[in-house]
């Protein structure tokens, strides 16, 4: 525009600009508020996935809460996680829903179906703490159907630090159902001096460390 020489010129020039890219600039525009706009619906659209999906496992846990649910709550429960799976699939709901799901299936007597159910969360959860949560279940359903070694490898890798105490817990668990009492032993009062750290509690190992006779340990 510097290089015009005179206002006429520069009146042109302007028009010329215009006719050529004015339509490329008005699209432009629009598409850049359309795509404020479809950021902004995007984010509500979330926020009210995320309050569905609050909603709904309120539901589940309203459903499972207190004493044993009966088995028509079992299936109403059952259900209900299938439509968090469904329709949140994505969410950390649907995660702890699944956790929920395993629980009631042992409550049913399906053991192999509950293991299918942890074994699916850790393979495809990406949550760490979730992860660890299944595998710590898993291994006391291993420890159950009196596969306490393979508990054992399964506590091995794949538990954050936040959950030591509890892997310690059921560390000691597969060690007493192995008939190593003395590593049981180490294990339960390693677990107690962790919860003790963290300030977490940790119920029912105190109970099995004085079942043991060995020595009292304290919390």
């Amino acid at each position: 525009m510097a290089e015009l020489r005179t206002e006429e010129e520069q009146v042109d020039a302007i028009k010329r600009w215009w006719k050529e890219n004015g339509i490329s600039l008005i699209a432009g525009v629009a598409i850049a508020g359309a795509g404020i706009l479809g950021w902004n619906t995007w984010q509500d659209y979330q926020a009210n996935e995320a309050e569905a999906a609050s909603m709904r496992y309120q539901q589940l846990i309203n459903l499972t809460a207190g004493t044993e649910p009966d088995e028509a709550s079992i299936g109403q429960a059952r259900d209900l996680v299938v439509e968090i799976i469904d329709n949140h699939g994505k969410t950390l709901y649907a995660d702890l829903a699944r956790l929920i799901d395993a629980r009631l299936a042992v409550a049913q007597g399906d053991q192999v179906g509950a293991r299918d159910v942890l074994e699916t969360v850790i393979d495809a959860s990406g949550r760490d703490y979730v992860q660890g949560l299944a595998r710590l279940r898993l291994s006391r359903l291993l420890i159950a159907d009196e596969d306490a070694q393979a508990a054992l490898s399964m506590l091995e890798t794949g538990i954050p630090d936040s959950l030591a105490a509890e892997r310690a817990n059921v560390r000691g668990d597969a060690h007493h159902a192995l008939g190593n009492d003395d590593d049981a032993n180490d294990a339960w009062r390693e677990a107690l001096s962790l919860a003790e750290a963290r300030d977490q509690p940790l119920y029912g190992v105190q109970l099995k460390l004085d079942n043991l006779g060995y020595e009292e340990a304290t919390l």
